[in-house]
């Protein structure tokens, strides 16, 4: 690889982060907020403030997770335009430990969550009991932990060849995160489906879908495009990346179009399938998402989640446009939380819910981000310098 010229490699010391001392603070106040509103609601709500833990840890895992999928979908398929934008990836993909204190209070509620838990429950239940098997809580939190495990090894590997290579600029680095994508995706494939199934949809036991694992993955894939597509427009702005072209923002404006038709895809297709059956064990989920007050929630996800990112992205020059992009994803990581509000909250409260004992959650997750964006902007090169295909990816074009 010729090494990078001095004007193409950004001089952050220079230049700086956009995370300045400001920003630090204000993580900092975001975070202490929503945690004494997390712990206020746990004390005097805790069977509705679990439900509000589960949204914020799915939430997490989308964006932690998702990251990692697309730094491993980089990796397997050569691509070259996301090179000088992979750190923001790999920063966000650092969110992966930060999991396990956000798993933490929802293990310690299990009983508050899933009726399966209840030994009186599965007794004269039938279904419950072929279900045990698997819905148990010895086998449930070994399957947490171990998920959990697992994506931190991989994170961990991954960003450490990468950041090595800073360093040393062997290119068979990247042919060991090559193997290890490889080997990550089938692994990703699998753990994010028992992610969801576990933490969604074993919240309504008797209720299944074939389909749920891939509706979580819709989301999670297009939440964490949003996230890392706000990292490196933030990057930009300040100057601490080199010179992108709109070849690069139309790739990522194209990625985020193309999930958000992926998600309308399926939950389109989960819904009539369960329709046209019309059998009573499966259609009652969606029925009780379809009244008291949870209609208007439900009509609001297909505007908000898929027409309003549908028609934004839709023109070439949408997706080349910065302050565009800036919004659209700003927009869909919002659309995803409410997503998640609508698959979990009803089954807390037959009626919608949403007061004070909601708000700390998101404070914690932005609070928590803010935070690391900061620390690793200032420990790591925001740009894989050492990378092979670096150059290729500043010369991208369409």
């Amino acid at each position: 690889m010729t090494p990078l010229t001095p004007d193409i490699t950004p001089d952050r010391s220079a230049k700086g982060t956009p995370f300045t001392p400001s920003i630090d603070r204000l993580g900092v106040m975001l975070l202490a907020v929503g945690v004494v509103l997390v712990v206020l609601a746990f004390v005097l709500q805790p069977v509705r403030a679990s439900f509000g833990a589960i949204i914020l840890y799915l939430t997490m895992v989308s964006i932690a997770v998702g990251s990692l999928f697309l730094i491993a979908l980089e990796y397997i398929s050569g691509a070259t335009w996301s090179v000088p934008m992979r750190r923001a990836n790999e920063f966000l993909a650092g969110l992966m430990p930060f999991l396990i204190l956000l798993v933490l209070p929802l293990l310690l509620h299990i009983h508050e969550l899933f009726n399966w838990s209840h030994p009186e429950a599965t007794a004269h239940d039938s279904l419950l009991q072929g279900k045990a098997p698997y819905l148990n809580i010895p086998f449930f939190v070994l399957r947490t932990v171990g998920i959990l495990g697992i994506w931190i090894l991989f994170a961990a590997l991954f960003v450490r060849n990468s950041t090595k290579q800073d360093i040393t600029r062997d290119p068979a680095l990247t042919k060991k995160n090559i193997r290890l994508a490889a080997a990550f995706l089938p692994v990703f494939a699998i753990t994010i489906s028992l992610t969801a199934i576990d933490w969604g949809m074993s919240l309504e036991a008797h209720w299944f879908s074939t389909i749920y694992g891939v509706y979580y993955f819709s989301g999670t894939v297009l939440a964490a495009l949003a996230a890392g597509t706000l990292v490196v427009l933030a990057l930009d702005k300040s100057g601490s990346l080199p010179k992108l072209r709109p070849d690069h923002y139309y790739s990522l404006g194209a990625l985020m179009f193309g999930f958000v038709n992926f998600w309308a895809y399926i939950a389109f297709s989960q819904f009539l399938l369960i329709w046209y059956a019309n059998l009573p064990e499966e259609t009652y989920w969606f029925m009780a998402r379809w009244r008291n007050g949870w209609e208007y929630v439900s009509v609001l996800l297909i505007l908000v989640h898929f027409l309003v990112p549908y028609f934004a992205l839709l023109s070439q020059e949408s997706k080349m446009n910065p302050g565009r992009l800036k919004f659209i994803a700003v927009w869909l990581l919002v659309a995803h939380v409410l997503d998640l509000y609508w698959l979990v909250m009803p089954t807390y409260a037959a009626g919608v819910t949403i007061g004070w004992v909601e708000l700390g959650f998101p404070l914690v997750g932005l609070g928590m981000v803010l935070l690391l964006l900061s620390w690793k902007t200032k420990r790591y090169n925001v740009v894989p310098i050492g990378d092979p295909k670096l150059q290729r990816g500043l010369d991208f074009r369409l």
